[in-house]
């Protein structure tokens, strides 16, 4: 476990289930960044939170972060606009696992549109239990910038 919050940001579409995710990370034990969206209700863009995202990993608010929209694609790209962050979209266990595992992610990307909330939770918990591998993977994470 980290010393630092984890970060949560997402648009009015992730709303509902960036309060899940924020719930579950309180229960686990970890401090709770909420960078927005506070409201459903109101259309927001994404690539705002994004960039709050990339901001509190930059500035040393966080480490890592959970990013969350209607599918996940955009508020990803969004986030990795900025150097610094590798935000992995993942749909699955296995995706979280390995972009932590294999590409040393620090930033989990979820489409609440696209998964449920279970599965979300598994993203959750694979993403901030698994370390990065090093190893041969050091060079190409490296490459990354």
């Amino acid at each position: 476990m980290t010393d630092k919050p984890i970060a949560i940001a997402g648009d009015h579409a992730g709303y509902p289930l960036k309060a899940i995710i924020g719930e579950e990370l309180g229960a686990m034990g970890y401090e709770v960044l909420d960078l927005g969206t506070h409201v459903a209700t109101t259309s927001v863009d994404y690539p705002d939170y994004g960039a709050a995202m990339a901001a509190a990993i930059k500035d040393g608010r966080c480490e890592k972060g959970i990013l969350i929209c209607g599918t996940g694609i955009g508020i990803s790209i969004a986030a990795n606009r900025h150097p610094g962050v590798r935000a992995a979209l993942c749909h699955d266990e296995t995706s979280a696992r390995l972009s932590r595992e294999h590409n040393d992610a620090n930033v989990l990307a979820l489409g609440a549109r696209v998964i449920g909330e279970v599965v979300a939770i598994d993203c959750l918990k694979a993403f901030l239990t698994t370390e990065f591998g090093a190893g041969r993977h050091v060079k190409r994470v490296e490459k990354l910038g």
